[in-house]
């Protein structure tokens, strides 16, 4: 279904914005014309990838008002392997080291996986210092770190001064065990911002859970 480049790029489109788009929206994203957006978009939904709902862009309402337009935004549907993107595999790694490090009880296993999730966000924050290269410009840092935090499935968007992550990759293990596996997700991005070589202070991860995104956001620390 994804395979088409220009497909590809609409779902993308739509899935990182953070309000139902339309057509002309979309099509301008992708650079493509407005047909051919349709018909793609048309045929995510058929498939479940999107959902569809109508709403006058104008405002207006009543006679003269026009017809609704139709507006796509990411279906809820959970896509096995890749759509949304999600990293169960990363989420048991990490449980299955802290559970192997731990020698006591319940909260020895907790504080062991906030301590090896910590260690794992460093790394990541590493790769995404690697690739912005020797003295980066805080442009290309904050684009490796967008990149980096996309590949693992957050798909993080700016909002406002605030990084937004749009997905989180543990959904159905967050939804059982919110306690546990946000946790372990507000530590992974601790050791992120830790390993970027951003100031402490300028950018941090806190808890603000919000339905449909990450239970993560980066925000200022005032």
């Amino acid at each position: 279904m994804l395979n088409d480049p220009v497909r590809r790029s609409l779902y993308q489109f739509v899935v990182c914005s953070s309000e139902a788009v339309s057509r002309d929206q979309a099509a301008k994203a992708a650079g493509v014309q407005r047909a051919l957006a349709a018909f793609h978009l048309d045929r995510l939904a058929d498939e479940g990838l999107l959902d569809v709902e109508f709403k006058r862009l104008t405002g207006r309402s009543g006679p003269g008002a026009g017809r609704p337009s139709k507006l796509y935004r990411r279906s809820d549907r959970e896509i096995d392997v890749t759509l949304p993107p999600r990293e169960y595999d990363l989420a048991a790694h990490l449980l299955a080291a802290a559970i192997d490090d731990a020698s006591g009880g319940r909260s020895e296993v907790r504080q062991s996986l906030q301590r090896i999730a910590l260690q794992f966000g460093r790394q990541m924050g590493q790769e995404a210092r690697t690739r912005a290269g020797p003295r980066p410009s805080s442009a290309k840092r904050r684009d490796a770190a967008i990149e980096v935090l996309r590949e693992h499935g957050f798909e993080p968007r700016w909002s406002g001064g605030d990084v937004v992550l749009g997905n989180c990759p543990f959904h159905c293990l967050a939804q059982q065990f919110a306690g546990l596996i946000c946790g372990m997700n507000l530590h992974l991005m601790e050791g992120f911002r830790s390993s970027l070589g951003v100031k402490k202070g300028t950018i941090e991860p806190r808890l603000a859970p919000e339905p449909g995104r990450c239970c993560v956001r980066f925000g200022s620390a005032a």
